[in-house]
């Protein structure tokens, strides 16, 4: 999709998301954005993983799981279950921690 163009330099990039990832309210913008957080919170535990030094196996050994498991969560495939990412965590030497907003 093309930004449209308000004027020069100034696009109406509101209705480029609408097009693009459906309009705010509506079930499709919500999948996108669900997307999304995966996919942030995938790149988060890629990201972990190799600034604590692991491969994936490792890391896979240390959660009792395998390497294939560990390659689909850092690529958004899959979602672990909040007790699977405390087991990742913990295994990076890191903790989870829940706060109000």
């Amino acid at each position: 999709m093309k930004l449209k163009e308000i004027s020069k330099d100034i696009y109406d990039v509101d209705a480029w998301l609408d097009e693009s990832l459906g309009k705010e309210g509506t079930p499709e913008r919500e999948k996108n954005r669900e997307r999304a957080w995966e996919e942030y919170n995938a790149q988060i535990l890629l990201d972990a993983r190799k600034n604590a030094g692991l491969t994936q196996q490792e890391l896979a050994d240390r959660i009792g799981a395998n390497k294939g498991y560990i390659s689909r969560i850092e690529r958004g495939l899959t979602v672990p279950t909040v007790a699977t990412l405390y087991k990742i965590a913990s295994a990076m030497g890191l903790t989870i921690e829940l706060r109000p907003i």
